[in-house]
């Protein structure tokens, strides 16, 4: 039990009554009791850093991670944040409704997302998802038309013609960068803001009334206005009836 309160900060409280705690206080008590217990081989966390302020949150995940390494124990830990799940998991089950979708490391969530979901609820913000359309010239957004190589454009119609279901374009906005005016790959954006956030800024463009995030270099000048955005580069990914399809845009093809 003394291990247990010295590695969640608690040896202090032993003495008191848990009523008399603050909540985050309780919720670590909750914690423990999970992990006094000799009996059990894997424990199951629900949420357990909800009420937790967010200095004391980075301190109890390193915590946690350091009580999965030396009780060698198996923590299940369910939670909706991602930045929890992706950094303190091994492994990262991710579900919809029900239904696992995915399951794997935190770069194969990011970079080849199985799913559209998980494209959409990974990242910070999340893939831009955009529907696009097949017809005998190729792949259009809107009105526009997005220039693929030809083995691209052979696998999506495989896939459309085999599910009759819907396409759809995933790309980060890590991604997404500014293109010269009919340069392959790039459609033209009407940019709406960026915002500086530090070490990047997040531009946000509209594209034949679709919207795409673009995470840019703080020095990349931007203004509102017509831009070109490249869409079609080796990380795009595509989807059809929300499931990933192995269509992949080779390095040279995307330049």
């Amino acid at each position: 039990m003394h291990e247990v309160a010295d590695i969640l900060d608690m040896t202090r409280d032993l003495p008191h009554k848990a009523s008399n705690l603050a909540a985050d206080a309780k919720q670590k008590i909750s914690l423990g009791r999970g992990l006094v217990r000799q009996d059990v081989a894997a424990i199951l966390f629900d949420e357990p850093l909800t009420v937790i302020d967010p200095a004391m949150k980075w301190m109890l995940r390193r915590q946690l991670k350091k009580i999965h390494q030396q009780l060698k124990l198996t923590l299940i830990y369910v939670t909706h944040d991602q930045v929890e799940a992706l950094t303190f998991a091994d492994e990262v089950v991710v579900m919809t409704n029900g239904r696992v979708v995915q399951k794997g490391g935190a770069d194969a969530l990011f970079l080849r997302p199985d799913h559209a979901f998980v494209g959409y609820f990974i990242g910070s913000p999340g893939m831009n998802l955009c529907p696009i359309e097949l017809d005998a010239e190729g792949v259009k957004i809107g009105a526009q038309r997005l220039a693929l190589d030809t083995d691209t454009l052979a696998t999506l119609r495989h896939a459309h013609e085999h599910a009759n279901g819907s396409l759809t374009l995933g790309i980060r906005p890590e991604f997404v960068r500014l293109a010269q005016e009919g340069e392959a790959g790039a459609v033209k954006a009407q940019v709406l803001r960026a915002q500086q956030l530090g070490n990047y800024q997040l531009v946000t463009a509209q594209c034949d009334g679709h919207l795409f995030n673009a995470k840019l270099k703080p020095h990349v000048r931007v203004v509102d206005g017509p831009a070109w955005l490249r869409l079609a580069a080796p990380e795009t990914v595509f989807f059809c009836n929300d499931e990933r399809i192995d269509a992949r845009i080779s390095e040279g093809a995307a330049r």
